[in-house]
């Protein structure tokens, strides 16, 4: 079997071209596989309490808020980086190659510092009022999955009408239905960030006319 060595080249060239135009999604990427695998070779032990104190919970927040809300997104939790690389380049990815990244990081710092601040808080009225265990003020909160989903919200502004609706409808019954039984802080932070990313509007204008599905993209130059 005869290897066509141009047109390999030339997919490389695209997929480089491709990474090159959204760098912060890709050296986030990059960290957070230099991390996914450092966690694979912790004791189970060591892990969770490294995780602990890199954690947004009440506790660290409390004594180190900006240390802690950087350094919970450099991890993933559960420590699957191939879901997580695909996610990036379907939401992410197209995110900041339309809005550029710094309104794209914009989207996410505000995702993932405000729904973290907001779901502990309510968690913290939550162990006060005796709903939950003082054990809750240490849980363990790590991971980018707010920042995805404000991402994933702002992206509904990308998307034409008629097919925006169906998408919001989409985003808001993924995000919405943990809420509808046994929820969760996380749960509520998840859909906090669907309405910051909503909420991030403004962010968008200007950014281009709205991408019809139906369309294909030009090509990336390489």
């Amino acid at each position: 079997m005869r290897i066509d060595r141009g047109r390999i080249d030339r997919g490389l060239r695209r997929v480089g071209a491709y990474v090159r135009s959204a760098p912060g999604t890709y050296a986030w990427l990059a960290i957070l596989f230099v991390t996914t695998v450092a966690m694979h070779h912790m004791s189970p032990e060591f892990e969770q309490e490294f995780l602990r104190q890199r954690s947004t919970n009440i506790n660290e927040l409390s004594d180190n808020p900006v240390r802690v809300l950087v350094q919970s997104a450099m991890w993933i939790d559960g420590g699957r980086w191939v879901p997580y690389a695909v996610l990036y380049t379907v939401f992410h990815a197209q995110a900041e190659r339309w809005l550029g990244t710094l309104r794209w990081l914009t989207v996410c710092v505000a995702a993932h510092v405000l729904a973290t601040l907001i779901s502990e808080g309510a968690l913290l009225r939550a162990v006060n009022e005796g709903m939950a265990p003082h054990s809750a003020l240490n849980t363990l909160d790590i991971g980018v999955s707010y920042a995805l989903a404000g991402v994933v919200a702002v992206l509904t502004y990308r998307i034409p009408a008629p097919w925006r609706y169906p998408y919001l409808v989409v985003v808001l019954g993924v995000y919405c239905y943990p809420l509808t039984s046994s929820p969760t802080f996380t749960d509520l932070g998840h859909f906090v960030s669907v309405l910051i990313g909503l909420g991030c509007y403004p962010l968008t204008r200007g950014r281009g006319k709205t991408r019809n599905p139906k369309e294909t993209g030009a090509p990336v130059k390489g």
